[in-house]
């Protein structure tokens, strides 16, 4: 688990300076060079490992010993102009006066020293968590965006070669109005039902672009623009997904996952924080050593000493009480970090099946159907054979299923990135030479 906390605070430069290295800034990347950039570049993941370097210096902090006091004093100088000096002299050191020089140090005892370190190591280890949660729920995320990019696309893409279908049913129609075959309100129904797909077209492609600036800034791109370019389509990304092997969501350890290893650090900062508090019941000596001069008459002397508080009135029961109620509650968090972990691959694992189920059938049957169906109505009305209502019908219902397929691919793909969100990693995170 150490091992998986550490590399979970690297980055896979390799991967993304042959990226950066072999392609302009905005031409096509994969789902998996996106990932790999966004870990690199996000600005919040980024922003999140300071929170690891604040926990290590916590560690510096914790393991370091009190500093000795040392104190000079002198005393007996005269505040009128009796003489000081002494048989010895008139020099700074033969005067009479009484000079002391005395070394303190606090000895810390009870296992305050050990229980501050273990506190700061566990916050090192739950920062370390957090982070690769982060990573976690950015990986998440930058999928999301990818499959939002390829569904905008995909609509755009549908509803302009419906438009376009319908334009060529124009065509049909002017030529059979010039005969006498359609009326003249025909032909500009179909117009004007071909001017509409083109709207929404033109707002999908609007969504598109807004989908593009949204992944552009998951990537760190410093003004985004809306020319990210996937180099995988919504086919590929659901059909790899749909391959997604979903046996392993239940033999996976879900103590592996971040979050969760992040609430139990939690349990562990607390159970040392707790016994930091029940240890400064004892009370901490502090030694003293000093050297005493005072000439002519007395001669040098050395003296030892200790102190430490009498804890008579305050057993710090107060700090007592909190540490172990802070105890109680991350305990509390982290079985519900690990409940909520089991609850979400449950979720997802069934959002995959019922997603991959329904894009099988939109692929396999409803499509081609609802094609030739199409095909056939349009072949129809070109030979009188059909009404134009039953033509538009039948575009309206072939929109409607081609956009529900393409909604499927996209559930299927948002299916199985929320799986393996909620399965955490398979295995420790790439380690790069270097750091950002």
């Amino acid at each position: 688990m150490r091992a998986f906390l550490r590399a979970a605070l690297y980055v896979d430069f390799g991967v993304v300076a042959a990226v950066e290295a072999d392609r302009p800034a905005m031409s096509a990347v994969t789902l998996t060079e996106a990932r790999s950039i966004a870990f690199a570049k996000n600005w919040d993941l980024l922003a999140a490992r300071a929170d690891v370097d604040v926990a290590t210096a916590q560690k510096l902090v914790a393991g370091a010993f009190p500093n000795p006091t040392l104190a000079l004093s002198t005393t007996k100088v005269p505040a009128d102009n009796s003489p000081s000096a002494t048989a010895l002299g008139n020099g700074l050191f033969h005067r009479s006066y009484d000079t002391i020089a005395a070394f303190n140090q606090l000895v810390e005892i009870g296992g305050k020293r050990s229980a501050r370190k273990a506190s700061a190591a566990a916050g090192i280890d739950g920062a370390k968590a957090r982070f690769a949660d982060a990573r976690r729920q950015l990986d998440l995320a930058v999928a999301r965006g990818y499959v939002a990019v390829l569904l905008a696309d995909e609509q755009a893409r549908v509803l302009r070669a419906s438009a376009g279908s319908l334009r060529q049913e124009a065509g049909i129609a002017e030529t059979r109005l010039k005969v006498g075959d359609i009326s003249r309100a025909d032909r500009d129904q179909i117009a004007i039902t071909a001017d509409r797909i083109e709207l929404d077209a033109a707002r999908s492609e609007a969504d598109a672009r807004t989908a593009r600036l949204q992944i552009e800034v998951l990537l760190g791109i410093a003004g985004a623009r809306g020319e990210f370019s996937p180099a995988e389509s919504l086919v590929q990304l659901a059909d790899r997904s749909a391959a997604t092997d979903r046996a392993d969501a239940g033999g996976r350890p879900l103590a592996d996952r971040p979050d969760v290893v992040a609430a139990r650090a939690g349990v562990a900062k607390a159970e040392a924080d707790l016994r930091i508090q029940k240890a400064q019941r004892i009370p901490d000596p502090t030694f003293l050593v000093q050297y005493e001069r005072e000439p002519p008459d007395k001669t040098d002397s050395v003296g030892l000493g200790v102190s430490f508080p009498l804890p008579l009135w305050n057993r710090n029961r107060g700090n007592i009480a909190a540490a172990s109620a802070t105890r109680d509650q991350a305990a509390l968090r982290a079985r519900q970090a690990e409940a909520i972990a089991a609850a979400e691959v449950s979720a997802a694992s069934l959002g995959l099946s019922t997603a991959s189920e329904r894009r099988s059938r939109y692929a396999g049957h409803i499509v081609p159907s609802s094609a030739a169906i199409t095909t056939a109505m349009r072949y129809a009305y070109q030979k009188g054979g059909a009404s134009l209502l039953d033509l538009l019908t039948a575009e309206r219902n072939d929109n409607d299923v081609r956009l529900a397929a393409a909604a499927a691919a996209a559930d299927v793909a948002n299916a199985a990135a929320a799986l393996e969100a909620a399965l955490g990693p398979i295995s420790s995170l790439p380690t790069p030479s270097k750091r950002p």
